[in-house]
Order: structure tokens, then C-alpha cells, then sequence
């Protein structure tokens, strides 16, 4: 966690994180607007935060499916 007033974001469902994000980036616009470099910050670490777990349920979801489908079997990785 970046931020130390960030909520426990792993209680939120998807739409839920997503739609918080999106209020984050909403105010975080209103804040460069008006010159608040502070406020700017303190929003960025949180919307780090939110966009590491949104990134994390993403990366579960795609190894679940990974594991579920038989499409996947064949792919080379290369990474």
C-alpha cells in the first residue's frame, strides 16, 4: 500500500473498485485544476493503490481462466 488511509480495497467488489477509481481520477482532475499539487499527490498514491489491486484481481482472473481452458494449452511463453 502506498497511501496509509487507504480502506481495505480487496472487501470491494470489481465495479465497486472500478467505480471508486474513477471518482479518484475525477477529483484528481478537479485538483490540477486548481493548482492543489498536494492534494495531487495524496490522490495519486491512492489511485496507485487502487490500480495495483484492480491489476492484481485481473492477473487471478486471467490464470484462472488460463487453468480452465483448453486454448490457452498451446501458447508459447515467452516471458
Amino acid at each position: 500500500m502506498g497511501h496509509p488511509l487507504t480502506p481495505d480495497l480487496t472487501k470491494l467488489t470489481m465495479d465497486e473498485l472500478n467505480q471508486k477509481y474513477s471518482n479518484l481520477m475525477q477529483r484528481m482532475t478537479a485538483a490540477y485544476r486548481m493548482g492543489s499539487t498536494d492534494a495531487v499527490y495524496q490522490l495519486q498514491l491512492l489511485a496507485e493503490d487502487y490500480q495495483f489491486e484492480i491489476q492484481n484481481r485481473n492477473r487471478k482472473l486471467l490464470e484462472e481462466m488460463e487453468k480452465k481452458s483448453k486454448n490457452f494449452k498451446d501458447i508459447i511463453d515467452i516471458s
